[in-house]
């Protein structure tokens, strides 16, 4: 692994006490970024802190919801008062609720919008603006935000989910145009069926529901039949892409939602 790929880099990180946060944040922190660990779950935040601290990285823990944008400046300053400034935000955090589509309910629906969706543009804004006032001569500024393979398609017992992740899209090429004056570039990555603790919980809650009869039955199903390489992924298999974002790797790439699903979505 390249020590020194992400060196310079000093990122914060929605959503990164557990899952894919977490790997990405080690992962940054391996290849030599200095990492603010951001999350509602202050107590997974700093455990995953102690364990980049321990390969010999630098990282911090902030209590973090993504909902308030108090909070979220509040993070954004953390980062820079710890590491001097901030040249890469990670809007990670999300959270999903299966409910069948006329069983929805407003709350199912603001829940999941507000973290997933109101989430992601409060860190883009907050991070932005300090970014801004670093001066565009300091960047390019990486913003990067987490899709799926819902930002492209939706399924019945999915349906605010999809749409909030449609929202991250429309986040990445709307941003992407009105920052690129401030050498800011705006990109995400859109992973598919990735076996994290969100997945496990969700696989619950959809055999609660009655879509699927037995645990594990969703994540098999969608592997067998709607996944060309037929197996479902582990964050491992995301934090690259995460990584190449972060880099000067992708300076010439703006506005591009990239897809890691195994060929689930070909769009």
């Amino acid at each position: 692994m390249d020590t020194t790929r992400l060196a310079g880099k000093n990122c914060l990180i929605t959503g990164a006490a557990r899952g894919m946060g977490a790997a990405v944040a080690e992962y940054y922190a391996a290849q030599g970024a200095k990492v603010c660990v951001a999350d509602i779950n202050l107590e997974g935040c700093e455990e995953v802190v102690q364990r980049i601290k321990d390969k010999g990285g630098e990282a911090i823990a902030v209590k973090l919801n993504v909902t308030n944008r108090e909070e979220v400046r509040a993070a954004v300053q953390a980062t820079v008062d710890a590491f001097g400034s901030i040249n890469v935000m990670l809007n990670n955090a999300g959270i999903n609720k299966p409910l069948m589509f006329l069983d929805i309910t407003e709350e199912n629906w603001h829940q999941i919008m507000d973290v997933n969706a109101l989430g992601c543009l409060l860190g883009m804004q907050e991070a932005a603006k300090q970014m801004i006032a670093q001066g565009k001569e300091n960047g390019p500024y990486k913003i990067i935000n987490v899709g799926s393979i819902l930002s492209r398609q939706a399924f019945d017992d999915v349906v605010p989910y999809a749409c909030s992740k449609h929202a991250v899209q429309a986040m990445i090429n709307g941003g992407a145009k009105a920052l690129v004056d401030h050498n800011i570039t705006v990109n995400g990555y859109g992973p598919g069926v990735v076996r994290t603790e969100l997945w496990e919980q969700l696989d619950k809650d959809l055999v609660a529901i009655g879509k699927f009869e037995k645990q594990g039955q969703s994540m098999d199903e969608l592997a067998e039949n709607m996944i060309l390489m037929k197996r479902y992924s582990y964050p491992e298999d995301v934090v690259g892409t995460a990584a190449f974002l972060a880099s000067s790797e992708s300076d010439y790439m703006t506005g591009q939602l990239l897809m890691i699903d195994g060929g689930m979505v070909m769009q």
